[in-house]
Parts: C-alpha cells; structure tokens; sequence
C-alpha cells in the first residue's frame, strides 16, 4: 500500500444477472494520491462486473510490477484476466492480451478517442480486446458520492447498470465495443 494511499472500504453486493453471479464481498481499495476519484470509482465497479473467483486489486500505482489495476489468476497462479482502467498504451495492451486469456478496458473517458490511440498500434489479439465504458457523467456521479466506508450494491441486467451507493442510486448503459 503506498504511503499517502486513501483507504476506502465498500461492504459490495454483486448481482450480474447476465453472467449469473451473486456474491457479497467485503472489498479494500487504496486510493493512491495520484489518482481520481473517477479511476477508483471505475477500477471499483470493473472488479464488480468481472467478479470471478481468483480476482483482485494489483498493487497499483506505487508497484514497479507490470501489472493491470485489476487481473484474475486461477488456481495455479496463472493470469487469466487483465483488465485495465482508463486508457492504457497500447504497449500494455500488447503484453497484457499475450498473458492472459481475456483482456478488458474500462474507461471513465470518451471510449471513441481511447479506442483512437491504439488504432495502427501492434496489439496482441488486438481484435479480441473489448473496451467498455459508461453513459456520460455516470461515473462523476457515482464518484460525487463516494465515501471512505459504503455500502454499494452493483446489479447488471441485460447491459444495464445499476449501482446503490449509501442509499443513492444511479444508472448507466454498459457500453461494449472491440478495442481496435
């Protein structure tokens, strides 16, 4: 955890319906002073969507580790999930499709320029990638009501999300589209 980091706690409830998994996990994010309420908001509900057993944080900004802001290893270690949060380089990209079987973005930006910066980029499996974002101002929503320590409940049914935050509720499509 690096120094400076701010802790936030969420007691998450997950409700995917489109993939059929149901959980309640108490989940740690630190917040490095470098980064926005938005990316944390974002990284929060990527770990949300991708909920499958072996998930977690990385170690985050303050790593010299290689590492996406949330990955997915399986039993024996293996990274099987490399999922990144707002515009990574196309280098990550690269190396992050090569070790893992599934590679996702989210981002809190305009998808359409995100996309645009990998576009000619050699990217591993590039065509396999899916970049996935929200409706405009849905994450500075969600992150105008974030607390250190909250309740937050991710539900998505048939692409839509829904997210209560200490009794605050907010809404937004689940944009998909391939990465390049």
């Amino acid at each position: 955890m690096a120094a400076g980091a701010t802790i936030h706690t969420f007691d998450l409830t997950i409700s995917d319906v489109d993939r059929g998994v149901y959980e309640s996990v108490s989940l740690r994010a630190a917040r490095h002073p470098s980064e926005t309420e938005q990316f944390l908001v974002t990284r929060v509900l990527a770990y949300a969507l991708e909920y499958v057993e072996g998930i977690a944080f990385s170690e985050g900004i303050s790593t010299t580790k290689n590492e996406p802001a949330v990955l997915v290893r399986d039993a024996t270690g293996s990274i099987t999930g490399w999922i990144e949060i707002g515009a990574p380089d196309a280098e990550r990209l690269h190396y992050g499709s090569k070790l893992a079987d599934r590679t996702v973005v989210y981002t809190h930006r305009d998808p359409v320029k995100i996309a645009a910066l990998w576009t000619g980029k050699k990217i591993h499996r590039g065509d396999e990638i899916e970049l996935r974002s929200f409706d405009d101002g849905f994450i500075d929503q969600v992150a105008g009501a974030l607390g250190r320590r909250s309740e937050l409940t991710v539900s998505l049914i048939e692409s839509r999300v829904y997210v209560e935050l200490d009794g605050q509720s907010f809404q937004s499509e689940l944009h998909s589209q391939p990465a390049i």
